[in-house]
């Protein structure tokens, strides 16, 4: 399993439409589980970006297809980064 971090920022679409926010984040729940996957945070934030969520998917096609789906609807932008944890960060920068 990969980690992934996702910034997302609301559409016009989506702010507009914001309280229907939490039922398409039960549906990317649902999907992100289809793909083998699994949202394992999702927070609300303020600053440069409206959510941060942190998932785990078995690799980098099925965050893609997440992405690709969940950003169809128009709610929504995403901007996707690969993490590495501590341990993978400790053995990349030792093999350097």
């Amino acid at each position: 399993m990969s980690t992934y971090i996702a910034l997302i920022d609301w559409t016009n679409k989506g702010i507009k439409e914001v309280k229907d926010s939490p039922a398409r984040a039960d549906k990317a729940k649902a999907l992100a589980e289809e793909l083998g996957g699994s949202i394992t945070q999702l927070y609300l934030t303020m600053g440069s970006h409206d959510l941060v969520v942190i998932m785990d998917m078995p690799d980098d096609e099925a965050m893609a297809r997440f992405a690709l789906t969940v950003g169809r609807g128009g709610h929504i932008r995403t901007n996707t980064l690969k993490a590495f944890d501590e341990a993978a960060y400790r053995k990349l920068t030792a093999s350097v």
